[in-house]
């Protein structure tokens, strides 16, 4: 999955010299999580984020101060609350980078470059639309999660061979790290898998799997009453 194909795509720019309440305003108005700053040239030269607007204006009315309060007004402007050169990727990137770039600096927007030309915005949002896809939010699938599975050649065709084998319709596989320092490319490490599925019954299912050796830590079913709310 690339950058380009998950981002927000031409990003509404602003310039340093704009006040903070008019970037306040727009940022509120067109729904956005954060505002790439650039300079006459069209560089990127800051980020405002949401985060940066509340933290100031929670600041402003804490002080209950009028001269704080016409200053965030009428005379603050971007370049002085903005995230200077703030940390991007290019359009051209993983997902999978850009996540753990994300993770390594605590950040939870970037603006997307190609090359220097900014094109696009990815924050959490998106983030959070991926994980909903892979998990099959809105399409009502049964699961079950099992595991620690230690993976090797074969061992996910096991597991969806006896999901298949008990009549249910086979969605999706999601091998998960146990343990959060486990390595990316270590494709021995114990994982959990999260099988999502049509049909059968999640019963049969959770016996088979168990009567293979696989423990069920979790098992979810999306029952009729359910699908009709």
């Amino acid at each position: 999955m690339i950058v380009r194909n998950w981002m927000q795509p031409h990003p509404m720019l602003i310039p340093c010299t704009m006040l903070v309440s008019e970037a306040k305003r727009l940022m509120s108005e067109n729904h956005l999580h954060a505002l790439p700053v650039v300079d006459d040239e069209g560089r990127l030269r800051g980020l405002v984020t949401r985060a940066n607007l509340l933290r100031m204006g929670q600041f402003v009315l804490h002080t209950q101060d009028p001269d704080e309060f016409a200053f965030f007004v009428t005379r603050l402007k971007v370049r002085d609350i903005m995230v200077r050169n703030p940390d991007t990727v290019q359009a051209t990137d993983t997902m999978e980078e850009c996540l753990r770039k994300g993770q390594a600096h605590g950040v939870a927007q970037f603006p997307v470059l190609d090359g220097d030309e900014i094109v696009g915005v990815i924050s959490a949002n998106e983030i959070f639309q991926i994980a909903a896809n892979f998990l099959g939010a809105g399409e009502h699938r049964n699961g079950i999660t099992i595991g620690p599975v230690r993976l090797g050649p074969g061992m996910l065709g096991r597991v969806a061979e006896i999901a298949e084998s008990t009549g249910a319709v086979l969605q999706a596989l999601y091998p998960i790290n146990v343990r959060h320092d486990a390595l990316a490319d270590d494709v021995l490490a114990e994982k959990q898998v999260i099988v999502r599925f049509h049909g059968g019954r999640l019963s049969e299912l959770v016996a088979a799997y168990e009567a293979a050796g696989f423990p069920v830590l979790e098992k979810l079913e999306v029952r009729p009453a359910a699908l009709a709310a």
